[in-house]
């Protein structure tokens, strides 16, 4: 039986963006719609091993990452990566409902690479080597974060 951030992403998250429109803006940070859904397609294409990216955090500082990610503890406003470029999200899809498909399908392969092989892991920038669970749970985390941000949730 799938736990219940499974559930949210394969079947709650896409149909909550649905919801947004392209003028929409954040709380807070400096992405509009589409480049929120641009940048967690990339999140979610580095999940499913699509995107490779470099480690950017070892030692202690990757223990307090990783600490922070097996728990509840929601990821602050504003939160700053150092991957995103201060001119901000280059758009790669005409308008966001293709940015929406590009994300669901994205997040269709993810599950699919993961029920063909159940011991993957992927390297994440910055929370290390993560297996499926892990991935779920920051993907589930990452995802409240921004429907936060724009106040669908």
């Amino acid at each position: 039986m799938a736990n219940a951030k499974e559930e949210f992403l394969k079947n709650d998250f896409i149909p909550l963006l649905k919801k947004l429109k392209p003028a929409d803006e954040g709380k807070w940070g400096l992405m509009n719609a589409q480049q929120m859904v641009e940048h967690f397609t990339d999140a979610v294409k580095n999940a499913n091993g699509k995107l490779k990216l470099p480690s950017l955090v070892g030692g202690e500082k990757l223990v307090k990452m990783r600490a922070f990610l097996l728990s509840e503890e929601p990821f602050k406003e504003n939160t700053k990566n150092p991957l995103i470029p201060e001119t901000g999200i280059q758009l790669r899809q005409p308008d966001l409902p293709s940015a929406i498909d590009k994300l669901k399908k994205e997040l269709d392969y993810f599950f699919e690479v993961y029920q063909k092989d159940p011991e993957l892991t992927i390297i994440n920038s910055f929370f290390g080597e993560l297996d499926y669970k892990m991935n779920v749970q920051l993907l589930y985390k990452h995802a409240l974060h921004h429907l936060r941000q724009f106040g669908l949730v």
